[in-house]
């Protein structure tokens, strides 16, 4: 017997997710159809929402609702953990919407998905902060926000995109600070004090930035730079580690 591949498996469960779905969603008009969905949306039931979505964006297209709907879908995707397909319904909608009045709460989801992206399975079950995984999605939703400030100065979201800029920009700094700390601990001096002087330059103010100053000291004095290491104490004195 042959051995299934990965992509035999995938176009085989997508297809029949779709033969699924066409039984489960009756041909009814779609302004009842609509109503259902926006039932399982107000319940929390995602799945159920999501086929529903799917099935007028299917079926419906360039109808009345279809606006609504890539909303709503995007929505769905992100709280069922559907990422890639929230951030791809989000790049389809501002493609053909660029000017849409809710063009700055799709911004917003865009860096809601990123952040949500930087999640790991042991993370969300021991709530253990792990600074040690791929910044790209953070690096990004940082992106996402800023854009959203930049572009939309007055957005009902813009206060809770600050909060989370800063706490990506924490996040991220100690994202550096551990990638210093592993060119010390490997004793790769030059990396170690090129990566804290980016913490520095990058992520001012922040209690990591504070903490790289230690670090640098530290590949200072291994490689004997004396002027360095009384320049970096002098920082220290007025940066302390709190």
């Amino acid at each position: 017997m042959k051995r299934l591949t990965i992509s035999t498996f995938l176009a085989v469960a997508l297809l029949s997710g779709c033969s699924s779905t066409e039984k489960v969603i009756p041909d009814v008009p779609p302004s009842d159809l609509y109503s259902t969905a926006q039932q399982a949306l107000q319940s929390g039931n995602w799945n159920n929402a999501i086929e529903r979505l799917e099935a007028m964006d299917s079926r419906y297209p360039f109808g009345a609702y279809s606006d609504q709907v890539q909303l709503d879908l995007i929505y769905a995707y992100y709280k069922n953990d559907d990422l890639p397909l929230s951030q791809a319904t989000i790049a389809r909608f501002l493609r053909l919407n660029p000017t849409h009045p809710q063009a700055d709460w799709v911004y917003y989801m865009r860096g809601l998905t990123h952040m949500a992206q930087d999640r790991s399975f042991m993370h969300d079950m021991f709530n253990i902060d792990r600074f040690d995984r791929d910044p790209t999605p953070s690096r990004q939703a940082f992106r996402d926000f800023k854009y959203l400030l930049e572009r939309f100065p007055d957005s009902q979201y813009d206060a809770d995109a600050k909060a989370r800029m800063v706490f990506l920009k924490n996040q991220l700094a100690e994202y550096d600070l551990a990638v210093a700390d592993f060119y010390v601990r490997r004793e790769a001096w030059i990396a170690a004090i090129n990566r804290c002087q980016q913490v520095q330059r990058l992520y001012p103010n922040t209690s990591a930035a504070r903490k790289s100053l230690l670090l640098e000291k530290t590949a200072y004095e291994k490689l004997k730079l004396n002027k360095e290491v009384a320049r970096t104490e002098a920082v220290i004195k007025r940066n302390p580690v709190k």
